[in-house]
């Protein structure tokens, strides 16, 4: 293959993976775009699927940017169990605790949830829970470093260099996806290796997911691998639960009562006190 042909192989690659990203495309659609043929086109999908740039499926692929809604777009679903979660979530932290936030959603709830405790000290890489401690009475820690949309973390060598010089008497993780024996599935490499740096550096981390987000993953290419005894709390059901459970992880049902009081418990997770027993060490 001469250079300029592996330059035109290159462009069209990169053009295919712009298509998918606007939806679902056929072969097809891609070879009566590009002029190939098909076998052309399946060859290029398998070299962006081994790329991690794309997921195939029958007949065609999807990007996985496509999945990878804003912070807005997450932030009007599943209010109520999200708020139940983030009250359940607060009352864990103890007076003293350095409690660690990562951006998501869920967490900012948990962040208003605890505006008003001057007993804490907050370290964050989320730019809503920032915001939303901006004039609170809570001591903030943020850690530097590049921003990152349409999801609202700061990450890179710097936040993960400042993370490894704490150890958080507890850590709160936002989610896109879960599955209980992969971890958390991210849509960003860096991402996925902050969050497993935050899940070690703590003495006691917990995975805020609701229910839509416990179907094993959202299509993303990257893991996240959480500890053996990592908690999770969740309005999840007792089956999408039970696999949790079953994978070691440390989960408590929450339900959309007005109070957020937690209904059961189940796994590894008994009293207060097992709560923030040391789950790993950095």
């Amino acid at each position: 293959m001469t250079s300029g042909e592996r330059t035109a192989t290159r462009r069209r690659r990169e053009r295919m993976v712009e298509l998918l990203g606007a939806g679902d495309i056929s072969v097809h659609d891609l070879a009566a775009e590009f002029d190939v043929s098909l076998s052309t086109v399946r060859r290029d999908l398998a070299t962006l699927a081994a790329l991690g740039r794309i997921t195939r499926t029958y007949g065609g692929a999807v990007d996985h940017r496509a999945v990878e809604r804003s912070w807005h777009d997450k932030e009007r679903e599943q209010r109520g169990e999200k708020d139940a979660i983030a009250r359940a979530a607060a009352a864990l932290v103890r007076s003293g605790d350095v409690v660690l936030l990562d951006a998501g959603t869920t967490v900012a709830r948990l962040a208003h949830e605890l505006r008003d405790r001057s007993d804490i000290t907050v370290v964050t890489n989320g730019l809503s829970t920032l915001v939303e401690l901006a004039d609170a009475e809570v001591e903030v820690v943020v850690l530097g470093g590049r921003l990152r949309r349409p999801n609202e973390s700061l990450l890179g060598t710097r936040t993960e260099q400042a993370l490894r010089r704490l150890t958080p008497d507890i850590a709160f993780l936002g989610v896109d996806g879960l599955d209980p024996r992969r971890g958390i599935n991210c849509p960003d490499l860096e991402q996925a290796a902050l969050k497993e740096t935050m899940a070690e550096c703590a003495r006691a981390a917990w995975v805020l997911a609701d229910h839509s987000k416990l179907g094993g993953g959202g299509g993303f290419p990257y893991w996240a691998v959480m500890p053996a005894g990592t908690g999770l709390l969740s309005g999840g059901d007792e089956r999408q639960l039970a696999a949790f459970t079953d994978a070691a992880w440390s989960v408590r049902t929450v339900g959309n009562d007005a109070g957020g009081a937690a209904k059961r418990e189940s796994g590894h997770a008994a009293g207060r006190a097992a709560l923030h027993a040391p789950l790993h060490t950095s």
